[in-house]
């Protein structure tokens, strides 16, 4: 998964992009239903109109699609890229290995693209080569793993890994706010990711306004099935009695379930995150534990190519007042569940 360190919450926050992956929200920062609804039926223009400029080249770079959450990056770039009939998408071969990657922008920057769109396996390790590509004329549009200096992109958009923690929070804490002496267990990620830390974080926080709940246990996973099966059976057999379950991942989620299938356990209820399809249908079937996911979305890579395209043409984002793109984008962390599944359906990836 990844591991950006927001530059600012306060910045401009993109939503879940449930019907266009380019389509801007307008502040819906509220976790009022309603508000939120008619915020994203008042959305705005595309980032970028779909009107013919000039030829543009965009440069892709992002890690190896060894996780679903990575090769639905690479798949929302593509689809995206073969929407507009001017953009020419140059995309590389996804590698973890922070030297190859490193070559291939290197070699994008010799091809003298017109943009680049960089979600980068390690942000510190890759932002010398941002800072080449900016001083060669290049823009950088950063996805979400920041580069260490704002001086290596033009343009950061990503995810929130606090907001997920804290309306995963919220959310749990909403349910069991009349529970007394509730009890919550935690299935992190991998924890020497500052990701895990922020979404921790965000939960841990979150559940200060519930004082009714305690955090009991938790287990720090991999983002793997396996993983997420072996220690969710840990922790179901440590904790005989809680009342709710936060997984920081869907993928490990899967795992997860088997786990509790396995263990014959329907006692509680379970909150997953980053929004794979799978975890939408099991939401939208309601025939197990899994009662909401909160959102990493994906789209975050189609809004990308959407911000490299009016960079590279000069344009401004539709729905603001300002000429110029801005510094940092930052997605808000939805909260899926049964009322609203159906919603957020086409953008869960497999």
């Amino acid at each position: 998964m990844p591991e950006p360190t927001v530059p600012s919450r306060r910045g401009i926050l993109f939503g879940t992009a449930a019907v266009s992956a380019g389509a801007l929200l307008t502040a819906c920062t509220s976790n009022d239903p309603k508000e939120a609804k008619d915020a994203a039926d008042d959305r705005a223009a595309p980032v970028a109109d779909d009107t013919p400029g000039r030829p543009v080249t965009i440069g892709f770079a992002g890690p190896q699609a060894d996780h679903g959450w990575l090769n639905a990056i690479n798949d929302n770039a593509r689809s995206r890229a073969k929407k507009y009939s001017d953009v020419t998408l140059e995309i590389t071969e996804g590698s973890n290995d922070t030297a190859a990657q490193i070559g291939q922008v290197q070699t994008l920057i010799n091809k003298k693209v017109d943009v680049l769109v960089v979600l980068p396996a390690d942000g510190k390790a890759l932002t010398q080569v941002g800072l080449q590509a900016m001083r060669a004329g290049i823009p950088v549009v950063n996805l979400d793993r920041i580069f260490a200096s704002p001086q290596a992109y033009r343009c950061w958009i990503g995810g929130d890994n606090y907001g997920m923690g804290l309306n995963a929070g919220r959310y749990i804490g909403e349910r069991l706010k009349d529970t007394p002496d509730a009890k919550v267990v935690e299935l992190a990620g991998v924890d020497s990711l500052e990701l895990t830390r922020q979404r921790t974080q965000g939960f841990d926080d979150a559940l200060k306004n519930y004082p009714n709940i305690t955090k009991v246990a938790r287990q720090a996973a991999d983002f793997t099935v396996e993983s997420g099966q072996a220690k969710t059976a840990q922790l179901l057999q440590a904790e005989s009695d809680f009342h709710a379950l936060w997984n920081h991942d869907d993928d490990q989620g899967v795992g997860a379930l088997r786990a509790i299938a396995q263990a014959g356990r329907k006692d509680f209820l379970m909150v997953g995150g980053a929004g794979a399809r799978s975890a939408m249908d099991a939401i939208k079937a309601d025939d197990s534990v899994l009662k909401a996911t909160v959102l990493y979305p994906p789209t975050m890579a189609a809004s990308a190519i959407d911000i490299a395209r009016a960079l590279a043409q000069d344009k401004g984002i539709g729905g603001l007042s300002e000429q110029e793109i801005p510094a940092s984008i930052t997605l808000y962390s939805a909260v899926v569940t049964k009322d609203n599944v159906d919603r957020y359906l086409p953008t869960g990836f497999r």
